[in-house]
């Protein structure tokens, strides 16, 4: 019997484009033809897990202990991350791949690619 291919975990880093979301009449069409996407993924059995982020939150920075919280990531400055998709393939061609799927890439959206470190026990 042979042994299980490796896979490794990869995440999808979801980058929206600055400045305000597109109207409902442009946004359905493109989460209908997100959701096409991930039904794809899934159909693959390579996502792991997959969430949209709300647009602000709570930034920490600081000494342990005497960390500041303020507000933040602002939309109005730069691209935020707007989700992600963390998969398991078997290595970061597979994963680019599954990328350059991505229908936000038509819009605007860049979509980063990190391969998640794994820490085996000794």
């Amino acid at each position: 019997m042979p042994a299980p291919a490796k896979q490794s975990e990869f995440l999808l880093l979801l980058r929206q484009p600055p400045g305000p979301p597109p109207p409902p009449e442009i946004l359905g069409p493109i989460m209908a033809r997100f959701a096409e996407w991930m039904k794809g993924l899934e159909a693959q059995s390579i996502v792991v897990a997959t969430q949209g982020l709300e647009v602000t939150g709570k930034v920490v920075r600081g000494p342990c202990g005497a960390a500041t919280v303020s507000d933040g990531p602002y939309a109005e400055g730069k691209e935020i991350v707007g989700g992600y998709v963390l998969l398991r393939v078997g290595d970061v061609g597979q994963a680019l791949a599954a990328a350059r799927g991505c229908p936000g890439l038509d819009y605007g959206m860049a979509v980063e690619v990190r391969a998640i470190k794994s820490h085996h026990a000794n």
